[in-house]
């Protein structure tokens, strides 16, 4: 394993909540991932932070007749506060609205333009006359040329996905004043691409066929296929970061160039605070950077991005970017402008402390390989017919019978029989998979074997039946609950990265914080816990969804359509 990782996860864009979809496709799997190496002892820099430029914020901020500053305070907290309630354990989470993001981001336009890697393009581009100003992409709104949805963006279509230019459009108009644009020249600074085709080719067709989820290269071979072309790095806006140079007033970064930087300068803004050195974590080539995020931004983390760092040379490149599909609703895609969604702020308040089931359901149906489905019916089935009834019951029937029978002590065993040892290294060997499991970015797999501790657990007190022993056979007793207990112990720790909340309640429930177990302890010990322990009473972990809270929330969305 590496000397040190660099975890990023997608920044969200401060024109909205998060939902369902955005956790199922980066932050909870990238959580997971920094979590279990964070067990492992490794140096880990998770690293995020709100994106708060762009036309989008612009437009919202006109049309709520709000500053665009007042909208990115207003989401950056919300957003901010989501993710603390939800255990989403960043590292730092900063905002690209700050100095120092600021300063990282034109330092690095400034270095590539004195490296002249930009291009300077005087092109036409649509102008609306009646706003008096150059529209950037999402001013603009017309008909797809791929799939003729009739509302795609002028950067975007949110029906085929396809990545666009506002020139591309059919029958484009301007959002500003629904005018039909004009052509005018303006000069702008494009980062040429096409120069970079054979590092790119090199470095991810040749180089990541085989360790690179399939749907990412893909979608890099699709574009490498079809050729690569300049792209502008500039927008004609008044909000965003300054070009940083003579012969560019009026000019911002284009939000594409300056959001990914945001993984830098956050970076910096960690190190500077805990008093660390920052660069190791972007420039040594033992350090591991990896991406999280979701399929529409592969062109950017495996093209443009890289290319940007390549182009400076002195950044490492991402070692992997194992996006996500996307997650669907009840059958749907997932819109935000039609409120088809189910918002994590919301979550939070109407499942009170039940965090861990959503980030267990979420990784249970994860789209890793295809777009999937997210109904509030399987997320009722898998917390009352999985972390109810196997985890819960088997971890409260343990610390129960421990407390009834050894008030709570952990008995003393001579030795174990072949069985339980048996059980004790088919756990280990879980464990171990689980593990391996996580570092291939299988985090779906990864929960299901998690789950299989639990149901062994449980399946190992169903066969054995303590209580029928405890006064015919009290020695074997003890070697049944002792042996339990073990799996108990091992489930808290395997648990911390999927159930982070839970984790803390089983550490309290077993009062094992003192001996400072790790995950390796998981698979190399086969007594985790020392008789003579004593652990404190049964707690609940889990409680069942009701069947009205489900049609509460089928409900809420058949309402949302409505309007």
């Amino acid at each position: 394993m590496s000397k040190r990782y660099t975890i990023t996860a997608a920044l969200p864009y401060t024109n909205g909540p998060i939902h369902i979809g955005h956790l199922a496709g980066v932050y909870v799997p990238a959580d997971i991932y920094a979590r279990y190496l964070r067990n492992r002892g490794k140096n880990v820099a998770f690293i995020c932070g709100s994106d708060e430029h762009g036309v989008a914020i612009a437009l919202k901020a006109k049309m709520e007749n709000k500053t665009p500053q007042e909208i990115i305070d207003y989401y950056d907290k919300l957003i901010r506060d989501s993710f603390n309630s939800f255990g989403i354990s960043f590292d730092n989470y900063s905002r690209t609205s700050r100095k120092i993001h600021y300063q990282t981001s034109q330092e690095i336009f400034k270095d590539l333009n004195k490296k002249k890697v930009f291009k300077e393009i005087v092109s036409e581009q649509l102008y609306d006359s009646e706003a008096k100003q150059f529209l950037a992409d999402r001013y603009v709104v017309g008909i797809c040329p791929i799939c003729k949805n009739s509302e795609a963006y002028g950067d975007q279509c949110e029906s085929c996905g396809s990545s666009l230019s506002a020139t591309e459009l059919i029958n484009p108009q301007s959002t500003l004043s629904g005018s039909k644009p004009k052509m005018r020249n303006t000069k702008h600074w494009y980062l040429p691409l096409d120069k970079f085709e054979s590092f790119i080719n090199e470095w991810i067709i040749k180089s990541h066929k085989s360790d690179w989820k399939q749907n990412v290269y893909g979608q890099v071979k699709s574009w490498i296929d079809n050729g690569l072309k300049p792209r502008a790095v500039t927008r004609d806006l008044d909000w965003g970061i300054p070009v940083p140079i003579d012969g560019a007033e009026g000019k911002v970064l284009y939000v594409w160039f300056d959001a990914p930087i945001g993984y830098i300068s956050s970076t910096k803004e960690w190190a500077y605070n805990n008093g660390i050195d920052w660069e190791p974590y972007w420039k040594d080539k033992e350090t591991e950077l990896i991406h999280f995020i979701g399929k529409d931004n592969i062109v950017f983390h495996c093209i443009i991005f890289p290319i940007m760092l390549h182009a400076t040379g002195s950044y490492i490149l991402p070692k992997n970017v194992p996006a996500n599909e996307f997650l669907n609703l009840e059958g749907e895609k997932i819109s935000t402008s039609k409120n088809w969604a189910v918002w994590l702020h919301d979550y939070l308040e109407e499942f009170p402390n039940q965090q861990d089931v959503l980030r267990y359901v979420l990784t249970s149906n994860a789209p890793e390989t295809k777009d999937n489905d997210f109904t509030w019916e399987e997320f009722q089935s898998r917390n009352n017919n999985e972390l109810v009834a196997i985890y819960g019951n088997f971890i409260n029937r343990v610390v129960v019978l421990t407390n009834k029978y050894y008030e709570g002590i952990i008995p003393e065993i001579k030795s174990r029989s072949p069985e339980d040892e048996k059980i004790i290294g088919q756990i280990g060997t879980i464990t171990k998979k689980i593990g391996s499991l996580i570092e291939k970015y299988k985090f779906r797999k990864a929960s299901q074997n998690l789950m299989q501790i639990a149901r062994i657990g449980n399946k190992y007190l169903a066969e054995n039946e303590p209580w029928k022993l405890i006064d015919k056979d009290p020695k074997r007793v003890s070697e049944i609950i002792n042996t339990a207990l073990q799996i108990t112990a091992c489930l808290a720790l395997v648990s911390e990265p999927f159930l982070p909340f839970t984790h803390e309640k089983l550490i309290s429930i077993l009062n094992i914080k003192s001996l400072k177990l790790t995950w390796s302890d998981a698979f190399m010990k086969n007594e985790l816990i020392p008789y003579g322990h004593q652990i404190n009473e049964a707690k609940l972990l889990f409680k069942k969804v009701e069947d009205i809270e489900i049609e509460n929330q089928r409900l809420k969305l058949a309402n949302n359509k409505k309007r």
